[in-house]
């Protein structure tokens, strides 16, 4: 991969991707808590200082990964600020989730759908999306603390911070980054990087989930841009930590990486596809696809540099980047499946009306289920699943970060430690 970095001689800096899918973010919380117990367990010499050095987000992960790169002085406590929300979270956090919201927002998109000719024609009615989702913003202002990344980033603990968002407007995607001052934007085929100072405003359009929650403008070159999710358009998931300066990446992802080949027979429908069928495809089309197809690349491109002699690679601007890729044993929408009675009424209603069964045992709607169910009973499950998973991989991940340091700490005294849930 290239580097546009500079060059220096400090050890080799460690990066993050945490990716998107809604509420599938829960998952990565489980992660950090695991990462955080592995840590104290097996370097407990370690400084408090994250880790991680570069982080780098989207959608809803640009939110989980902005609030970790704010406590990048101590990861502890923010992993623990992180769980405290995610743990207890509820849709009205996220969303306008009572009757009366739902029928501006929702049923006024659903009557555009049916009756858009005659409300074009009075021009009365302008839904922007189906959800209302400004009580996020306050959910923001509590849970990343961005006043705290000039500070931290002078005192060295990190090294930046890069969020991205797809805009409307331009058709571009656009990494918008906050960090050292020897980085440099850089500019691939319909993408770009943006130095900026990260807001709110940049978590809420990067985690502006198409048809779902409203765009946001934000301003760019001098000018004004609607952005939505960063996932929308992005070819390239890692290509923001590498060009920041990452040798090593923890990429996170919000879906499995593949399914097994009976699973997919089985799962394949046998009536015509509901609308909630056929966006939950197209959310997982936006949300995990492009991630899978980048680490393949990755891994491809490491191999190929392998074969190449070292005087070779030190003449170009290639170099192999590690990657340790942790993402869910379990298809998340079944998860969701499970839980979807837990959404408010409003908004259970409004989803049925899409296909979307409160059934247990119907698992068709599962799928755009699970980025909206923001209702801790399923956002729990998905944290203990990605505590479980990190740990399944604990040799890996430990010889990753070098934290082979002391013993392994018993699972039983694990059982007990303060992050778990």
């Amino acid at each position: 991969m290239v580097n546009d970095a500079p060059a220096d001689t400090s050890p080799p800096r460690i990066g993050l991707l945490l990716t998107g899918g809604g509420a599938r973010a829960a998952y990565q919380v489980g992660v950090l808590q695991a990462l955080a117990e592995l840590r104290r367990s097996r370097a407990p010499g370690a400084p408090p200082s994250s880790p991680f050095t570069i982080i780098t987000g989207t959608s809803a992960g640009a939110i989980n990964a902005a609030s970790l790169a704010c406590g990048a002085d101590d990861f502890d406590l923010a992993v623990q600020r992180i769980v405290s929300v995610w743990q207890d979270i509820e849709a009205g956090q996220v969303y306008e989730a009572d009757l009366l919201s739902v029928l501006r927002s929702g049923a006024r998109w659903m009557s555009l759908l049916s009756l858009g000719w005659l409300i074009a024609r009075w021009r009365r009615i302008k839904p922007r999306s189906l959800l209302d989702n400004s009580p996020l913003e306050e959910l923001l202002h509590e849970m990343v603390p961005l006043e705290r990344l000039p500070t931290l980033i002078a005192q060295g603990h990190l090294h930046a911070l890069a969020i991205t968002a797809s805009s409307y407007s331009s058709g571009r995607h656009v990494t918008f980054f906050q960090g050292n001052e020897q980085l440099q934007p850089w500019v691939r085929s319909q993408r770009l990087a943006v130095r900026d100072r990260i807001t709110h405003e940049h978590l809420l359009a990067s985690s502006a989930i198409p048809f779902v929650f409203p765009a946001k403008a934000l301003p760019i070159n001098e000018g004004i841009e609607y952005f939505g999710d960063g996932s929308m358009r992005q070819t390239a998931p890692v290509a923001p930590a590498i060009h920041l300066g990452a040798e090593r990446i923890v990429v996170v992802g919000a879906g499995r990486m593949s399914e097994p080949r009976d699973t997919l027979l089985r799962s394949a429908p046998t009536s015509y596809p509901s609308l909630a069928q056929i966006a939950g495809h197209a959310m997982s089309s936006i949300f995990l696809d492009a991630l899978a197809v980048d680490i393949e690349r990755i891994r491809r491109i490491n191999q190929t540099l392998n074969l190449i002699p070292r005087e070779a690679r030190q003449a170009s601007a290639l170099r192999p980047v590690e990657l340790l890729v942790i993402s869910p044993s379990e298809r998340i929408d079944q998860i969701a499946a499970k839980h979807a009675s837990t959404l408010p009424h409003a908004v259970r209603s409004l989803l049925g009306g899409l296909g979307v069964s409160s059934s247990k045992a119907d698992i068709k709607g599962g799928a755009l289920a699970s980025y909206l169910l923001f209702e801790a009973a399923y956002t729990r499950e998905l944290m203990a699943m990605g505590h479980a998973d990190t740990l399944r991989q604990e040799d890996e991940v430990c010889r990753f970060f070098g934290w082979d340091l002391a013993p392994a700490q018993p699972r039983e005294e694990r059982r007990r430690d303060p992050l778990r849930i």
